[in-house]
């Protein structure tokens, strides 16, 4: 669908649909249908309803829970209120919520049922009250979602909110121990997908006929921000709670769904259930993918299954989610080259590969990807130093190790900073070593990510027992547990007397990671 210049931010774009096209529908969850003009007076309502618990522009508003249509219609009163929605990962321990809240400053805190204690506990370890919205029934004290909505006024707000004022502030994990929030302006959901397409990027041309199945997390950018994609188009979203495999099947063929993504854990959940050889997959389009690339077998079983045309994207929060897209028409059964890439840039993204000192590298030398992207984020939140040294003249250090070929594809051969990525989820080894150097067992610890056939990646720690200590295996993942989110935790512990270090004293984790990567091409999976 042709979106007018005038159209950049996220309440312009609800304006236009609603006028364009209201009594569509856009949203069916659980049952509960909404058209585009009735989420347009739904954002309305939530941003008048924010306005009324003095939640002013520019502030910080926490969402706590699983999949929703009231989750956009948050996002959206937020964008229309000129305020700033924040996704915050369900998984995550109290601690780990209360620092979210705290870094951000949160004016208000809307929580779905699964997650009222986690969100009570969080607030304890907070230490203040905010504001607080139950998504649903049954809270004793907190109002309940639809009814606090709909007691609001369904007139506009008179607020100026401009393109680079921030929509969207999202949490990834932290390379310190403690996560960073990028920020990320209206004009990121709406520059990039403005570009003219190139022809092959049909798999990207969005319409009110598409039908998209949101599945994947909103408070990560393939979730919230693949919904905010068929959202542009004027496209019906069905959504999920959460990604189920057998949940998935069943909707792609009842509701005639067009587009979907997952990460290549979840299409592998979905080729393996018993219901996939039974599914209707003909009106499946196209499967987006990312966080990792596809094994080549698992894509194959996968084309046989869907029967359907597969994308690779790369890119990470900091660029609002895809910058690189591997098409359909290099994804080959037989095996192919680019089929190790990430693909190509999108149209007005730009890739550079730099070495230690920032200069650019020969075509097939490996160096540090960066991305120039129109859909850049404008910084960390209150993290001056760390945004320089990750946006340096309008480039994202993304922190990975690769290599571009001489069309220009990009091809990711390691992490620059020991990320770890687990069926989807970042994890940093840094909190995790933070969170196990507290057991007085613990003398020394280095954390890894190794090969995982289910999830890509598994989290190991090596650890080195402190003189005439004693711990398991299972004793120290329960204590992590206690700490971190449970997706993070070590799934395996080593010990060892001694780490490999460098004469500076640095761990050689290239060293610990060797034995698990023997025979694979490349050090992420």
């Amino acid at each position: 669908m042709a979106m007018p210049a005038s159209v950049r931010t996220l309440g312009a774009l609800l304006s236009h649909h609603a006028r364009q096209q209201g009594e569509r529908e856009v949203f069916l969850f659980e049952g509960r249908r909404t058209s585009y003009a009735e989420f347009d007076r739904h954002a309305n309502q939530v941003a008048q309803g924010l306005a009324r618990l003095d939640v002013a522009q520019g502030a910080r508003v926490g969402y706590l829970g699983r999949n929703s249509d009231h989750f956009y219609e948050l996002v959206f009163g937020c964008a229309r209120r000129g305020a700033v929605s924040v996704g915050i990962n369900w998984r995550l321990a109290p601690p780990e919520v209360a620092y979210i809240l705290e870094d951000c400053d949160a004016a208000a805190l809307f929580v779905s049922e699964a997650f009222y204690g986690l969100a009570q506990e969080a607030l304890r370890v907070l230490g203040r009250d905010l504001p607080v919205v139950a998504m649903d029934e049954g809270h004793e004290r907190w109002p309940p979602f639809a009814a606090w909505r709909d007691g609001q006024s369904e007139a506009g707000l008179d607020v100026m909110v401009s393109p680079d004022d921030v929509a969207i502030q999202m949490y990834t994990s932290g390379t310190t121990g403690h996560p960073k929030g990028v920020q990320l302006p209206h004009r990121c959901f709406f520059d990039l997908q403005s570009q003219p397409p190139n022809e092959d990027m049909l798999w990207n041309r969005w319409t009110p006929d598409d039908v998209s199945l949101v599945a994947m997390p909103s408070f990560h950018i393939g979730g919230v921000g693949y919904g905010i994609w068929g959202l542009y188009g004027g496209s019906r979203l069905v959504i999920t709670p959460e990604f189920e495999p057998g949940e998935t099947l069943e909707i792609i063929a009842r509701e005639g769904i067009t587009k979907t993504f997952m990460v290549p854990a979840a299409i592998r959940m979905c080729v393996q259930h018993p219901q996939a050889a039974a599914t209707d997959f003909s009106t499946l389009e196209h499967v987006m993918y990312g966080a990792s690339p596809i094994p080549l077998d698992l894509l194959r079983e996968a084309l046989a299954t869907f029967k359907c045309g597969f994308v690779q994207l790369y890119g990470m929060t900091e660029t609002t989610g895809a910058a690189t897209y591997l098409p359909p028409q290099d994804h080959d059964v037989a095996g192919n080259e680019r089929m190790r890439s990430a693909g190509k840039p999108y149209p007005g993204v730009r890739l550079k590969v730099v070495d230690d000192n920032g200069r650019e590298v020969p075509v097939r030398e490996v160096g540090e990807i960066c991305i120039y992207s129109p859909a850049n984020m404008t910084g960390y939140w209150n993290l001056a130093e760390a945004t320089e040294q990750t946006l340096i003249d309008g480039f994202v250090h993304t922190g990975d190790a690769g290599y571009l070929d001489e069309d220009g594809y990009v091809y990711v051969h390691d992490r620059v900073k020991d990320m770890i990525v687990s069926g989807g989820e970042n994890v940093y080894p840094a909190e995790v070593e933070s969170a196990l150097f507290g057991h007085p067992a613990v003398a020394d610890i280095a954390v890894i990510g190794v090969p995982d056939a289910r999830w890509g990646e598994a989290v190991k720690a090596v650890v080195v027992l402190a003189p005439g200590a004693q711990a398991g295996e299972t004793e120290l993942i329960g204590y992590a547990r206690e700490r971190i989110a449970g997706y993070k935790c070590p799934k395996s512990i080593d010990f060892i007397d001694e780490l490999p270090r460098n004469p500076s004293g640095k761990v050689l984790k290239r060293e610990l990671r060797k034995p698990y990567w023997e025979g694979m091409d490349r050090q992420v999976n």
